[in-house]
């Protein structure tokens, strides 16, 4: 009797054991699928990302010098720039400039993506293109365009300001307006890439929804807040991560328009890098490196908290 019952305990096991390691087989293959779809990612990221910040980690331990070897200070260099008033001016000015240029382009891209929808195909080509037209502008070259138009005598702004009884003002010279001055330019030049990426989200969004929000009786404000921007969330989170990061890196217009100044209120952070960077003092080079590696990890902080206070939607398939 015994051995009836064991062997249909063995045959009751048997087919068991064989499906987990048929579903063990399949798991291993399709994680062998997936790992080798993502390993040249993996590798272009240990080549380029991985390995830079590991190195730059490492030397920024260093005090390097261009006439004497390098000798290892551990972390000392990180309090010296941590210690530094002139960094965290530097950072306050970079975050300045973002608060100043993101919530204006995306205004500004979301209210001209609206316009775009509503026109026809060729008036809305013609739109788009001129939008667009601003991004191919060299950063320098706008940056030397609007020193001229922001002259005292005989500039372009005060010129028009001077025709209503306004000025003439000393855009780059004064302090409380310098960083003003220098968002206007930062706005144009990142207006056309936001305004398209705007607009092909809203054409994404099903008109079924406007349709249905307008038999509810929801007028176009209406439409706008319950429909548009709900379903424009990853879209305008997307645009405000990457614009904001983009704010506080901006190099181009501070250093040709004011070179920092003046007293350093346009000092954004990677022109005070390349500005330590240049310095002719000694070990100029791994204070620069290591300004550098903490400004990347203050950039990160911030996305990050900025991802977790607006959370992401996922996908609708509308």
């Amino acid at each position: 009797m015994s051995g009836t019952h064991g062997g249909a305990a063995s045959a009751g096991v048997m087919p068991v054991t064989a499906v987990r390691r048929r579903r063990l087989g399949s798991h291993l293959r399709d994680n062998r699928t997936a790992y080798l779809m993502i390993a040249p990612m993996v590798i272009l990221l240990s080549v380029f990302v991985i390995y830079p910040l590991g190195y730059a980690l490492y030397l920024s331990t260093f005090e390097i010098s261009f006439y004497k070897d390098p000798v290892f200070v551990g972390p000392q260099f990180y309090w010296y720039v941590l210690d530094s008033p002139r960094f965290w001016n530097a950072i306050s000015v970079g975050l300045r400039l973002a608060v100043m240029v993101v919530p204006v382009i995306l205004a500004l891209a979301f209210l001209i993506a609206s316009l775009i929808k509503t026109l026809g195909r060729r008036l809305a080509g013609f739109l788009k293109t001129t939008i667009y037209l601003p991004t191919v502008v060299s950063g320098v070259v706008a940056s030397v365009v609007f020193t001229f138009m922001y002259r005292s005598d005989g500039g372009l702004v005060n010129g028009f300001l001077g025709a209503v009884g306004i000025g003439p003002f000393t855009y780059l010279s004064n302090p409380a307006i310098a960083l003003p001055a220098i968002a206007v330019p930062a706005i144009w030049l990142g207006i056309g890439v936001s305004t398209l990426i705007m607009l092909a989200g809203m054409l994404d969004i099903p008109e079924t929804y406007y349709e249905a929000a307008e038999l509810e009786g929801a007028g176009f404000l209406a439409q706008i807040r319950y429909v548009t921007i709900p379903l424009l969330k990853n879209v305008l989170l997307f645009l405000f991560v990457t614009g904001f990061i983009l704010a506080v890196q901006q190099v181009d217009l501070p250093l040709v328009m004011t070179g920092g100044g003046p007293v350093d209120a346009t000092m954004t952070p990677n022109l005070f890098i390349f500005t330590q960077f240049k310095d002719p003092t000694p070990y100029a080079t791994s204070f620069s490196l290591t300004v550098a590696l903490i400004l990347f990890f203050v950039l990160g902080l911030i996305s990050m908290l900025i991802f977790r206070l607006v959370r992401s939607d996922k996908a609708v398939d509308g």
